[in-house]
């Protein structure tokens, strides 16, 4: 492409024309990331109405209102609405809280144009444009460097290497990128690309090419919906005709039919899941997890394996000095960050510049040969330049040196990748000298003498030996080394040569204090944890050793392009950790995860996360630190940045399908009870025992606020002490099914028998009688549902006072609807004897006792199993 910096008329100096940007803004676009599929709130909306179970619930609607029960059509169509309000809400919500979250790409540049410096709008920026970098700088477009002075990059969000990258102009290091940031220095540049062709754009294209995924809730739910609807249409389609052939009439046989498919199809419980879930996702917001998908906490919670990013995840991305070596001493030193709060220790005692010589002219020249600085703002500590020199800055500060004046250095040599090193001449009490930092080796080959506590000393052989084993020994364990070094200054000169070697600072991304015990929760709850960084091999088996991480084997990307499907497969049952990878090889690593059917969530915040983390069942990013493509990509954003948030989330979502687990047996118990009695009393030729409206009435009245007060029961005291869920786990399974038979054919039976019972003296009080003794029968089972294999008086009779609420609430609604005229007009009821409740009383003992004696054999059985096996 021409560039048109290079051919306009005043030279590359003068930047871009407002006619030029103009003309290839016309060509290139805005600087900024295309929003993709932005799903707009009718979108989002009308998405809440394509569940099947909704679905069903639209065609029963439409059948009573051609058969003109406009009750009905009334009391189904209010669900529907709950159901796709509630979940719009909380979609949208989510929606929107992310758009506040947006800031990545730097709202503001500082160009070159019309020949004179201006800030524009980094969206406004084009190929061809100049623009100057300084420390503190986000880079708002790729660009190719014309001049530079010191110039060093962080770009932990775009290749999660935690330690800034020297750039220069000339050859590759002479290519920066949107995103990253000026760690320190100061350049000019041309703009090479702008907006979806940099580099950070081109990994958002690929987070787009990933589809989107259903969660393991959503695929279960639709296929029990699917299965009800089929066994509902063929139940009463069976019915109709098997009346029909029999002569009944054919009106009659069309609400029964109806009633039927009502009674079979739990129609609370698309707005009851919903409400769960919106409930859940709003209680992580207060632990500071953002849920963007209704399901997401749900399917975190089945998750076996957590891929995690290091820099900024794990890790504070905060680089901290954590060891001094001199070569009589070796410095332990405490706090991370750039919070000066902290010590440095010499055999167990604190120790500073006022105590110990040495350590006070290393420290002085950590302070001086830099570019850092540290100031408090809002009652925290914020470090201005690049990583490394805050960490010294900050050491500095924790050994109580005196801070060099503002004009104390006199002349500089900068920091260079070929130099490897930085000097300054600064002006003392005995005079001017010099000041250098930098790589170990190099700072070690300008050295003649070392200093000791008493006093310089020759460098000798054993001397360097012992330097070189030290700064080795260092970076085995994950360190990055500085060396520092002290010289003369003749005639007011920066003389590289016949110094004086100082020590070595160690300097590690320390890990976050409550990572280590969030692993080893995840680790209790069967969830293994893989780190997945861009950083080197050394410095990540460093940070996972901190952690508790194991690691038996690590992996270079470069390792993992030449292995096997196959090979990696059988890696990947092993404990590994990843360095030195790319997007591509966390794509690969999560899909062969998924392949061996592990459910799979990926935390990370930086850029080159992105495409995994839109792979993964479940993506998790940081809402802090975390870049925009970052966020978009994943399925719940962590506000606070914090990994031990991710096993609280777990747990949460373990939580969340116990619970919807409950409840769906629950209401499919319910709905079997009143199947079973409407079908045998059909197959006897009695009259219709349910009417539709009463099926509604408790399937979505009574049935639902109770279910959705199940739905907020606490988790289980173990629930954190058991592997993962398979991915297939049932909602219903084996047990839960012949839970649902067992109580369902009592209570059918036990509210048929009622019926006929009665049958003799009124229909209408036979129908009533039935129809309170299957509400109080599905109100009484529930405490058979609040654990699916606790006792209640283990976990507590009123530990949920929700549940016992809502159970007040519907037994209230129901005897209203048993003497109230305008509720015995819409649902066709009488009033009842108190002999009437009497029998209900009777037939209701057996639902209550049963299950919880059951339970509590099987609980003693297993407690005597747990000692005998602890005994042995």
């Amino acid at each position: 492409m021409a560039n048109p910096a290079q051919d306009s008329a005043g030279g590359r100096v003068s930047g871009l024309t407002r006619q030029q940007a103009e003309a290839a803004r016309r060509t290139y676009g805005w600087n900024e990331l295309p929003r993709g599929r932005r799903t707009g709130p009718l979108k989002v909306f009308l998405r809440q109405f394509s569940n099947f179970l909704v679905l069903i619930l639209i065609a029963a609607g439409i059948i009573a209102f051609t058969l003109g029960e406009y009750a009905d059509t009334l009391a189904i169509g209010l669900v529907i609405g709950l159901n796709g309000i509630l979940g719009f809400v909380q979609e949208w919500r989510a929606e929107t809280a992310l758009e506040s979250l947006r800031s990545m790409l730097s709202p503001q540049a500082l160009a070159v144009r019309d020949g004179r410096e201006q800030v524009i709008e980094a969206r406004e920026l084009v190929p061809g444009d100049l623009i100057i970098l300084e420390a503190g700088a986000r880079v708002p477009a790729d660009a190719h460097l014309e001049e530079a002075a010191g110039l060093r990059l962080d770009e932990s969000a775009l290749t999660g290497e935690s330690v800034p990258v020297d750039k220069a102009p000339g050859g590759d290091a002479a290519e920066v990128f949107a995103g990253t940031v000026v760690a320190a220095g100061r350049a000019l540049a041309v703009v090479t690309a702008t907006g979806a062709r940099t580099a950070f754009g081109e990994i958002a294209a690929l987070t787009g090419a990933v589809g989107l995924k259903k969660t393991n809730l959503q695929v279960q739910l639709g296929r029990l919906a699917r299965q009800l609807g089929f066994a509902a249409l063929a139940i009463a389609s069976a019915i109709l005709a098997l009346g029909l052939y029999m002569g009944r009439d054919a009106a009659e046989m069309f609400m029964t039919g109806l009633s039927l498919s009502v009674a079979m199809v739990p129609e609370g419980l698309p707005a009851v899941v919903t409400i769960t879930l919106a409930l859940g996702a709003a209680a992580m917001v207060r632990q500071k997890a953002l849920a963007r998908r209704l399901q997401a906490v749900e399917t975190l919670g089945a998750a076996s394996v957590i891929c995690t990013d290091k820099t900024g995840t794990l890790t504070e991305n905060k680089m901290t000095v954590t060891r001094v070596w001199t070569l009589d001493r070796i410095y332990q030193v405490t706090g991370t960050g750039y919070d000066p709060a902290g010590h440095i220790a010499w055999n167990g005692a604190v120790t500073g510049a006022r105590e110990d010589a040495v350590l006070a002219q290393l420290l002085e020249a950590g302070l001086t040969c830099t570019h850092a600085s540290l100031h408090r703002e809002g009652g925290h500590w914020q470090m201005t330049g690049a990583p490394t020199e805050g960490a010294l800055v900050t050491l500095g500060y924790k050994g109580w040196a005196e801070l060099p004046p503002p004009d104390s250095v006199l002349a500089e040599i900068p920091f260079s990748s070929e130099r490897k090193r930085m000097s300054v001449l600064v002006k003392g009490i005995g005079g001017e000298k010099v000041l250098t930092k930098g790589a170990p080796e190099q700072v070690l080959s300008l050295c003649t003498e070392v200093l000791t506590q008493n006093g310089p000393r020759q460098l000798g052989a054993e001397q360097t030996a012992a330097i070189t084993e030290a700064y080795e020994v260092m970076a085995a364990e994950g360190l990055r080394v500085i060396g520092l070094a002290t010289g003369t200054a003749p005639g007011g000169e920066i003389r590289e040569q016949d110094m004086t070697f100082l020590g070595l600072a160690g300097l590690i991304d320390p890990p976050r204090p409550e990572v280590r015990a969030a692993i080893g929760a995840a680790r209790s709850a069967g969830i293994r944890v893989i780190m997945i960084t861009g950083d080197s091999p050394l410095t990540a088996k460093a940070i996972a050793a901190q952690l508790g991480l194991p690691a038996g084997k690590t992996l270079t990307g470069d390792a993992l392009e030449a292995l096997e499907d196959a090979e990696l497969d059988r890696i990947l049952q092993q404990d590994v950790l990843f360095a030195r990878t790319r997007p591509a090889h966390k794509m690969r690593i999560v899909s062969a995860l998924q392949g061996q059917h592990q459910i799979v969530a990926m935390t990370g915040d930086g850029v080159n996360d992105a495409p995994a983390l839109k792979q993964a069942d479940i993506g998790v990013s940081m809402g802090v630190r975390g870049t925009d493509v970052a966020k978009d990509a994943s399925d719940l954003v962590l506000l606070d940045d914090n990994f031990a948030t991710i096993v609280r989330a777990i747990g949460e979502g373990r939580r969340q399908f116990t619970n919807v687990r409950k409840f769906v047996r629950y209401l499919l118990s319910s709905n079997a009870g009143e199947v079973i009695a409407l079908l045998i009393n059909i197959l006897i030729g009695g009259p219709l025992i349910f009417l539709a409206t009463q099926i509604l009435w408790m399937n979505l009245v009574t049935d639902g606020v109770t279910a959705v007060a199940l739905g907020l029961e606490k988790g289980e005291p173990d629930q954190m002490e058991h592997p993962p869920r398979r991915k297939d786990a049932p909602i219903v399974g084996k047990a839960g099914l012949l839970t649902i038979l067992a109580l369902g054919l009592y209570t059918g039976l036990a509210s048929l028998w009622l019926f006929l019972h009665l049958l003799d003296g009124n229909e209408d009080l036979a129908r009533t009688a039935a129809f309170t003794a299957m509400v109080v029968f599905e109100k009484a089972s529930v405490f058979a549902f609040r654990s699916l294999h606790l006792p209640c008086w283990r976990i507590g009779f009123f530990s949920n006072p929700l549940l016992l609420a809502a159970l007040a609430v519907t037994i209230g609604a129901q005897v209203a609807a048993v003497y109230w005229p305008p509720l015995q007009v819409l649902l066709h009821t009488v009033p009842l004897q108190a002999e009437h409740w009497g029998l209900i009383a009777l037939l209701v003992l057996p639902v209550l006792v049963v299950p919880e004696v059951l339970k509590t054999l099987r609980y003693l059985a297993s407690r005597r199993t747990s000692r005998a096996a602890a005994a042995a």
